[in-house]
């Protein structure tokens, strides 16, 4: 018998990277899986693969409708939701703070974090109702340390580790309980397209990234997606059930032990710059 044997899941951004690592080792467990992203074409193909416990559904986390959409395919189809994994994210804005473009601010925090309060906000009323369920946010080492992103992604997972809390706090009374995880370097598409490649180049350079990353932190190999799934498969199950309003660190000891992955700090690199500096150390130059 699975550990989510029984169990109903949406996880964001559940298409690639982090996500779909999350959505294999779900499914895998006996859970029924809602896969909610904006890569149309790959949800549906991994969830076409994985068989009728599993579905996709278009949703921009940005927008509150679409969350709340997913939310209720998960309760029509599969009558319940157990666990609410808000993963969908992106590197963001960056650069020098004087020269912050506050449109782009916009549109980071509102994937970045208020995608995450849609995300809290649309489980809470049905687990509530329930008196059960497990909701987890993706953080990032970045949010506990002030030298491993730029300053608005570092900001908004700082806030998503705290809302966590606060939140955790109002629905433990509920049976609801609320944690997050910060990951650390972790090699995926997604990692590589927050350094400034392009997707293919990202695609692409998945093993060079591996080599980067395992020079980073005192576990020297590189953090994989099925790392930070394993962890949020132990939050969504109930092994954790006496666990809430924390953040779950998986970053191999980057935190313990790093001076930044470019020697120092790289919350003010401007784009051209860290992509430069990713590339160097790519290509062995750093």
């Amino acid at each position: 018998m699975g550990r989510l044997e029984g169990k109903v899941a949406i996880i964001t951004g559940g298409a690639s990277g982090i996500g779909e690592g999350t959505v294999r080792l779900f499914a895998g467990e006996g859970a029924k899986v809602v896969v909610a992203d904006v890569q149309d074409a790959r949800g549906e193909k991994l969830a076409e693969e994985l068989g009728t416990a599993t579905t996709y559904c278009h949703t921009d986390v940005a927008q509150e409708s679409d969350v709340a959409n997913a939310v209720d395919l998960a309760v029509r189809r599969f009558g319940r939701l157990d666990c609410m994994y808000n993963n969908a994210g992106f590197g963001g804005v960056s650069g020098p703070i004087d020269e912050l473009d506050m449109a782009e601010y916009d549109r980071t925090m509102a994937v970045l974090l208020r995608g995450v309060y849609c995300g809290v906000k649309h489980a809470a009323r049905v687990m509530k109702a329930q008196g059960s369920g497990s909701i987890v946010s993706t953080a990032s080492v970045a949010g506990v340390g002030a030298i491993f992103g730029p300053h608005v992604y570092s900001t908004a997972k700082a806030a998503v580790i705290h809302m966590s809390k606060t939140v955790a706090v109002e629905l433990g009374p509920f049976g609801v309980r609320v944690n997050a995880i910060c990951p650390g370097g972790i090699a995926t598409p997604i990692f590589g397209k927050g350094m400034g490649l392009t997707a293919e180049e990202a695609d692409a350079t998945i093993e060079p990234m591996k080599t980067v990353l395992a020079q980073s932190q005192p576990i020297r190999r590189s953090g994989l997606p099925s790392d930070i799934a394993e962890a949020a498969l132990w939050l969504a199950s109930d092994s954790s059930s006496f666990v809430t309003g924390q953040a779950i660190v998986v970053d191999g000891g980057i935190t313990l032990a790093a001076s930044g992955m470019f020697g120092g700090d790289r919350s003010a690199l401007t784009p051209e710059e860290r992509r430069q500096r990713f590339v160097d150390l790519l290509q062995g130059k750093g």
